[in-house]
């Protein structure tokens, strides 16, 4: 694994931060790269540490794509951002998502993106979804508005996921943005994990078959390649403990 840093100045005086990349590698030939996004707080310019919860939460999502994809040519790149905060117009997760796309696009260019992130990372992979690169979105439990633009996601497949039990961020909300987007994106799909919690603790094995599952489907119908892991949403969803609403 290897880390590659930069550094942000925000507009808090004397400010100086660092994002950080995490890169578990594909076997061979890298065909594609799924960035994953942490969560955060709204506001907050304290700098994101290893130890803390929202990059630790995505880890296990990052080493179970890679098990489904590294052998197919799929990278799996984690982003810790610089500081916890979105920070309102300063969208701090936003200019760190931009820039670990620009250290993507330098090292693959035209390869395929995809894009995985829970809480604020789900805002974030929204958001950062107009890159040109970006091929689908997946957002977990996210923290999304009627002021989340659905323009970015113009052409891309999503996937959106959020728990009943949910009372951190809003899944009405992420239903009522689905429904928004659904005009403009490739393909839209909402999926309601009845009884789940915001931290996805809960049928944590579920969180983790919709995101792999997803993004392999999308990585398959890209290359051309098939793979075991890419599973529609019918065959990954056990009748009892979600559903497909649109």
């Amino acid at each position: 694994m290897t880390d590659r840093r930069t550094e942000f100045h925000t507009n808090e005086p004397a400010a100086r931060r660092e994002a950080a990349l995490s890169v578990l590698a594909a076997t061979g030939k890298t065909r594609g790269v799924a960035l994953i996004l942490h969560g955060g707080k709204a506001y907050s310019y304290e700098p994101v540490e290893g130890r803390h919860l929202s990059p630790l939460r995505m880890v296990t999502f990052a080493r179970h794509l890679h098990r489904a994809g590294k052998d197919h040519g799929l990278a799996v790149w984690s982003l810790r951002n610089s500081v916890r905060g979105w920070n309102g117009p300063d969208r701090s997760a936003l200019q760190d998502a931009r820039w670990a796309l620009q250290q993507i696009s330098a090292q693959h260019p035209g390869v395929p993106v995809y894009l995985v992130g829970h809480s604020m990372g789900g805002l974030t992979a929204v958001s950062a979804a107009d890159d040109p690169q970006v091929d689908a979105v997946v957002a977990l439990a996210p923290w999304l508005s009627p002021e989340t633009p659905a323009s970015p996601l113009t052409g891309r497949k999503v996937l959106i996921a959020h728990g009943t039990g949910d009372h951190m961020t809003s899944p009405s909300q992420s239903l009522t943005f689905a429904r928004r987007a659904t005009g403009v994106a490739a393909s839209m799909e909402y999926v309601s994990l009845r009884g789940a919690g915001h931290f996805m603790v809960r049928r944590g094995r579920l969180w983790h078959a919709l995101a792999t599952g997803f993004v392999m489907k999308a990585f398959a119908e890209r290359t051309g390649l098939t793979h075991p892991a890419a599973r529609s949403l019918a065959e990954l969803l056990p009748g009892s403990s979600a559903e497909v609403t649109l």
